[in-house]
């Protein structure tokens, strides 16, 4: 077997083990509910503002048939683009949401691909050597105690 996590891992019987990439995923799931449009009749219900969560809300028992909106070839090939911003009314939707997404994964990408965070842990590991049940206790008392403020001021007093 290679150090690529892309590569295909063999089993012992010779079988090799496949999972399909995130878009994968995605995109095969755009295109099942692109052909749900196809089956399931469409409906809504009204709406009504609702004060106390600021926003409009479903009015139960209002729910009726509208006119089908199926979704096409076209659609489906638009559906990313059109879950970043409307290309109609060029609103942003959940742009910030995914550009944020793709930083991170590129931040960890890197910091796997470099083994930063194995070598840290390692180094530390190696230092403590007999005394790594001092780590455990460091690490778990860091992340119990919310009331300590780590913060500092770089200004000259």
């Amino acid at each position: 077997m290679s150090d690529n996590p892309t590569d295909r891992e063999s089993h012992s019987d010779g079988v090799s083990s496949w999972f399909p990439t995130a878009y994968s995923i995605l995109f095969g799931l755009i295109i099942i509910v692109a052909a749900l449009t196809w089956i399931i009749p469409a409906g809504q219900y009204d709406r009504a503002m609702n004060e106390e969560v600021g926003r409009e809300v479903a009015v139960p028992g209002t729910y009726q048939t509208v006119d089908p909106n199926p979704q096409g070839f076209v659609e489906v090939m638009l559906a990313p683009v059109a879950g970043f911003y409307d290309p109609d009314s060029y609103a942003a939707n959940a742009i910030d949401v995914a550009l944020f997404v793709l930083l991170l994964g590129g931040f960890l990408g890197v910091v796997n691909a470099t083994k930063a965070i194995d070598t840290g842990i390692q180094t530390a590991m190696g230092r403590m050597k007999g005394r790594e049940i001092w780590m455990i206790v460091r690490c778990g008392y860091s992340w119990d105690i919310p009331s300590v403020d780590y913060s500092f001021s770089l200004s000259a007093s």
